[in-house]
């Protein structure tokens, strides 16, 4: 990009996905400019595809996608709650509400869009609501703590994500839609069939072709939906997730040129009626299309940055195809799903058992992919997608696609994909810039993802990305090496079965018979992990002890400051009124930062290593030990109140929390591994975001495996229903041993399982039906790892050698003074270095031991 000869006034007005997407390329442009950012909300730009997140245990930090400190670091001036209510084209200003004023030389109006609420009588009322923002879902959730049913208006892709919204806030969920069917838009009428009918199955239930009359005062509930049709439905709240409009008011009111039904008209450069104004995402109308996904709006985030830096990209419209997951249900639709191209002739195959239909849609002479249709089986949607994207001839018999289990399928290679086509939509990554960053020395697909950021948007082109890397170092004779390092030539998954089945001990013994050189960060603690996995030894045992990292060392995560966190093991969240009052005492002792956790733990931050087994000789003597939170092992297992106090439960949520608990606890894995238990659908525990969920029926548990939290929300997969508590405890052990068996190092149990040949139902085939004849073995190898627990602590305490290693001088028990204490929300914790050169005067002086 050209760099403008002059520094120029940016002012960004929004900071969603897209606003933020722009300020990240224009300052990695090295343009000499002056960026301000203004923000409508209280907080900067987060990731609102991952919203339905947030009721499955992420925070509005998990969500974030940048911060006030990084924006600083660029240069990037920020304000937030700045809600821009004028342009002054004639004098380059804009107006906040506030009453401040900016200057401009470019103005760029990111300004997203607002969600339609339609015009129904009583559609104001206190628990109508909308689903577009985190204030929003805190609204949300603020009133679905009072409801007990909910009704979600408009059954399209935001109205599903909604009700799954409102299903894990517990409630009784509906979905109101006034057209035949689900996802109109998307899918044809044989799919939308077969996606109601699956999500019915998840206990959602869907009302199609009813249209809201009035919403009134209910019998049962607060409210009554009264429809056309006569009929009514009675609930406690209302989510109007009906489609959205572009938000257009500014460049309404500063007379910029607006679409017949709104959005801010835009040229391939995305500019405006207004040469100094440009608009980008979904406030932008470009050939008289509103496109309301991500990717299109980062291409036009793109696309103006290189306008203003004197490049010449250019917008030329996006594929609107999507691949999704539906409250578990995989969604693909592609190009020209409906067939209304003339001569558009389709393939169909109906799964009805399964739930799985799937429809492939070419043109007259069968020569080419127009569209598709998926639901309930995605797996085909990379290679129908690229054959659409890049006019790829069909094979002869073009039904073969979509048929399962064919032979006459053919695999569609990364050598049939042309250099345009596009790998990574979300970063508009081409395979011809995959092959340019291999050519220019990227010899891996994290050398690859590093120099074009392929893959670190949504993630969902991760395979395809790989397929492309593998395939171009193979075609430069670069053997594509499935090694964990260069000290082993064995996947992690070949060392496990290593040790296992050689009854090999140590690192030393494995490095010497089945490996070479001294080993490295990626071996030694996949190694150690392997080793505690089969044996469940002390970790810091002589032998083990190099193999971990800092947090295993010292048995504690090291925080920012340098300090330790203290996170004592509660099982299922229960604890004694006894136990409350020792932790109070330790943290007032040793002046430790409070914190009560999503996990239900209470971790106490801020303890030097010194005193770190002074703090566990009293807690471990109180009767708390490990919780592990240093570990890539069990975490915690959530758990409601359950039958015992909830009038809803139906089942010992506690006391089965409590139990799977104690039974896991201490086992190591290739990640950390969480749990829940809800005493029934209402699911207070949120056991649909954990690794392992357990949800409370009338007959006994609906077992959920592999969903995860985090940056990266994967909701968990039903596994198995209504078990009783014996075979819940099998299946469990089953899954877990299988994963610790075969997942690749640092591997999630979603990314494990989405890995897995076959998926869900191949892991069901393993557990359930024995298929590898290997579950008394699974089962044998765990009953072996919960025998062998012990607490590390209790161990590490009890001898005077692993003591040692806590001191801070190896001479001396004598601890270093030099250190110094800010006070946070009334709690002392230790300085950060930043804080230490801002001023001494803002530090608390505390006693030293």
């Amino acid at each position: 990009m050209t760099s403008l000869d002059s520094k120029t006034q940016i002012v960004v007005v929004g900071n969603g996905m897209v606003g933020h997407h722009f300020v990240e390329q224009l300052h990695q442009s090295d343009a000499n400019v002056e960026i301000t950012v203004l923000c409508g909300e209280s907080r900067l730009a987060y990731d609102r595809v991952y919203l339905s997140s947030f009721f499955s245990g992420a925070s509005a930090d998990d969500l974030a996608l940048t911060t006030p400190a990084q924006y600083a670091e660029w240069g990037v001036n920020v304000v937030t709650n700045a809600l821009v209510t004028d342009i002054d084209r004639d004098n380059n200003k804009v107006t906040t509400s506030e009453g401040q004023v900016f200057s401009y030389d470019k103005l760029v109006l990111a300004t997203g869009s607002y969600p339609f609420v339609p015009p129904i009588p009583g559609n104001d009322q206190e628990h109508c609501l909308v689903y577009r923002t985190i204030d929003d879902l805190l609204a949300i959730e603020a009133s679905a703590a009072v409801s007990k049913v909910g009704v979600v208006v408009g059954g399209g892709l935001l109205g599903l994500e909604a009700a799954n919204a409102l299903k894990q806030a517990g409630l009784d969920t509906h979905v109101v839609e006034f057209a035949p069917q689900l996802m109109a838009v998307q899918l044809d009428q044989a799919g939308g069939n077969v996606l109601k009918d699956k999500i019915e199955a998840l206990g959602v239930t869907v009302h199609t072709q009813k249209a809201t009359q009035t919403i009134e005062a209910g019998d049962t509930c607060r409210y009554k939906m009264v429809f056309a049709d006569g009929t009514a439905l009675e609930t406690d709240m209302i989510l109007f997730s009906a489609g959205i409009r572009p938000s257009d008011q500014l460049g309404r009111k500063s007379a910029l040129t607006l679409g017949e039904r709104g959005g801010i008209v835009i040229d391939n450069h995305c500019v405006t009626s207004d040469p100094n104004i440009y608009a980008v995402g979904e406030c932008a109308l470009w050939d008289n299309k509103i496109f309301g996904l991500v990717a299109p709006g980062y291409t036009m985030a793109r696309t103006a940055v290189s306008h203003i830096t004197g490049g010449d990209a250019e917008f030329a419209g996006a594929d609107m195809s999507t691949k999704l997951k539906l409250m578990g249900v995989e969604v693909g639709s592609i190009g020209d799903a409906h067939e209304r191209t003339d001569g558009a002739l389709s393939y169909t195959y109906l799964n009805q058992p399964e739930g799985v239909y799937k429809k492939l849609v070419v043109d007259s002479e069968q020569k080419y992919v127009l569209g598709a249709v998926l639901v309930g089986d995605t797996s085909d949607y990379d290679t129908l997608l690229q054959y659409a994207l890049n006019n790829i001839e069909l094979p002869e018999h073009p039904e073969s696609l979509i048929l399962p289990s064919s032979d006459a399928a053919p695999a569609l290679g990364a050598d049939a994909l042309p250099d345009t086509a596009s790998i990574c939509s979300c970063l508009n990554v081409t395979k011809g810039d995959i092959v340019s960053a291999i050519e220019s020395g990227c010899c891996s697909v994290g050398d690859v993802k590093g120099e074009t950021k392929a893959s670190t948007g949504c993630g969902g082109c991760a395979a395809l990305l790989k397929n492309v890397v593998d395939s171009e170092l193979e075609k430069r004779g670069v053997e594509v090496s499935k090694a964990i390092c260069e000290h082993f030539n064995y996947t992690r998954q070949e060392l496990f079965h290593i040790v296992k089945v050689n009854g090999i001990r140590t690192f030393d013994e494995l490095l010497e018979q089945h490996g070479e050189g001294l080993g490295c960060e990626i071996c030694k603690p996949a190694v150690g992990s392997i080793l505690a996995s089969v044996y469940n030894d002390y970790i810091l045992k002589s032998s083990h002890l190099p193999l971990q990292d800092t947090n295993d060392i010292y048995l504690g995560n090291m925080q920012k400051d340098g300090t330790y966190s203290v996170v004592p093991r509660v099982p299922g969240g229960e604890i004694t009124p006894e136990k409350l009052i020792l932790l109070g005492e330790v943290a007032k002792e040793y002046n430790l930062y409070t914190k009560i956790t999503g996990g239900q733990r209470i971790d106490l931050f801020g303890a030097r290593v010194e005193q770190l087994p002074d703090i566990w000789e009293k807690l471990v003597a109180g009767g708390f030990e490990t919780g592990h939170a240093y570990a890539k092992a069990l975490r915690t297992v959530k758990s409601c109140v359950g039958s015992t106090w909830c009038r809803y439960g139906v089942q010992d949520s506690v006391g089965t929390a409590i139990d799977l608990e104690n039974r896991y606890k201490g086992l190591r894995a290739p990640h950390k591994i969480k749990f829940a238990v809800s005493g029934c659908t209402r699911e207070c525990a949120e056991a649909q975001s954990k690794d392992i969920g357990v949800i409370a029926t009338e007959q006994g548990w609906n077992l959920y495996v592999c969903g995860n939290g985090g940056m990266k929300p994967r909701h968990a997969d039903l596994f198995a229903t209504d078990l009783d508590t014996e075979t819940l405890i099998k299946y469990i052990d089953r899954v877990l041993m299988f994963y610790v068996k075969t997942a690749d190092r640092l591997q999630r149990t979603s990314v494990w399982m989405d890995n897995l040949e076959g998926g869900l139902a191949y892991l069901q085939d393993v557990v359930i039906n024995d298929a590898l004849g290997i579950n008394s073995e699974l089962e044998a190898q765990m009953d072996a790892v919960v025998d062998a627990y012990q607490c590390e602590w209790k161990t590490t305490i009890e001898n005077p050698e692993s003591r040692k290693r806590f001191r801070q001088f190896v001479n001396s028990n004598a601890s270093d003074t030099n250190i110094q204490f800010v006070s946070e929300r009334g709690q002392v914790r230790p300085a950060t270095e930043a804080e230490k050169v801002a001023g001494k005067d803002q530090f608390i002086p505390v006693s030293m031991v």
